[in-house]
């Protein structure tokens, strides 16, 4: 079987996207999310990479990708495998905190790999439910919704960013993301980010890369993929103008780069 991805739009919201592939050969390259992405394999095993180790995800286990954690994906010893995953805007996850703990709190989680066989099972329930005519406003799929997350949540380490010997100092790192998230329709060179610092453009590349994990152009690249992502939510958006928005050149650049990332055309997510 070849390689294959589907993506839901789950009714009256646009904040939770779910997906379901099948991978035989592609390899998901080093990348980040602006969601959470709470990822099940249902079949098979795959070899990710994050926070510098090399763990496996199959059935029973279930990964949890925050914002911004850069990580890898493959099939174990080059074999296929399926999964689910969840993509979740930031906005209503801390909208399940708040209504789990009664008041609204700022998390920052790592990312993890939380083996609990029961959760898992439950998730793909959910997923399936999730999938309902009245999405998450159906009664049942709210209430698991709900009971769900405040274990899983529990289990994930709350972290505090901290800066990365050798890497760019919090604050330069703030006014990068600030001013790239600001010009994100223009085109962004590697002399304004290192003028940003006052570093050479050596300097900030060599730093930029010990902090985020990824090369500036490959961060930036995947920033105006992930915008484009939450802009193509917005019902009757045009693809023309949703490449545009996010410094694409054109319509076919950012088609390419977005089935390159994404394994899917941007009228298939």
């Amino acid at each position: 079987m070849k390689d294959s991805v589907h993506y839901h739009r789950v009714s009256g919201t646009s904040d939770l996207i779910l997906s379901e592939g099948f991978y035989a050969q592609y390899e998901f390259k080093p990348h980040y999310h602006l969601d959470y992405h709470i990822g099940l394999v249902f079949d098979g095993v795959q070899r990710q990479q994050f926070q510098g180790q090399s763990v496996l995800l199959g059935p029973g286990r279930i990964s949890v990708m925050p914002p911004g954690e850069v990580h890898d994906g493959c099939g174990h010893e080059q074999c296929a495998y399926r999964m689910r995953t969840f993509r979740i805007a930031p906005q209503l996850l801390a909208d399940s905190v708040e209504a789990l703990s009664g008041k609204a709190v700022e998390r920052a989680f790592a990312g993890a790999m939380v083996e609990d066989s029961r959760i898992a099972r439950q998730l793909v329930q959910l997923f399936e439910g999730v999938q309902h005519s009245d999405g998450l406003d159906a009664l049942p799929v709210e209430e698991a919704w709900l009971t769900l997350f405040e274990p899983l949540l529990t289990q994930l380490k709350v972290i505090t960013p901290q800066q990365v010997s050798g890497g760019l100092s919090m604050a330069h790192l703030k006014r990068v993301r600030e001013f790239c998230h600001d010009n994100l329709a223009s085109k962004i060179s590697l002399e304004q980010l290192a003028g940003l610092c006052e570093l050479s453009r050596y300097q900030f590349l060599r730093r930029f890369e010990r902090s985020m994990g990824l090369t500036p152009h490959n961060w930036l690249t995947q920033l105006r993929l992930e915008k484009a992502c939450l802009l193509m939510r917005q019902p009757g958006y045009p693809l023309t103008q949703v490449a545009l928005d996010v410094g694409f050149y054109d319509q076919s650049h950012f088609i390419r780069a977005f089935r390159k990332a994404y394994t899917v055309l941007p009228s298939q997510y």
